[in-house]
């Protein structure tokens, strides 16, 4: 499956428009995560958990917006976007 930021792909053309296609997660860490988290910001410099949640997050949400793409027999999706939040 492609997957690009832009709203068009160069050597393409968009013939068919099948609709919008998601690929929602909610997580969140765990007690011993979240005090591990506590810790290391008091220190200051990059929180691996939290790091290691978003990129896991982030892959996950990926793979269900590929599969929800394919179940609408799509082949490509255009103006790929990440948002995240607390």
């Amino acid at each position: 499956m492609i997957v690009v930021t832009t709203p068009y792909l160069t050597g393409h053309r968009v013939v068919e428009a099948k609709g919008q296609v998601f690929g929602l997660v909610v997580r969140s860490r765990g007690l011993a995560g979240n005090l591990a988290a506590f810790f290391r910001s008091l220190i200051g410099g990059e929180i691996h958990e939290y790091t290691s949640l978003l990129e896991d997050t982030r892959r996950q949400a990926m793979d269900r917006m590929v599969q929800n793409a394919t179940l609408i027999e799509a082949n490509a999706v255009l103006s790929f976007r990440f948002d995240s939040s607390e």
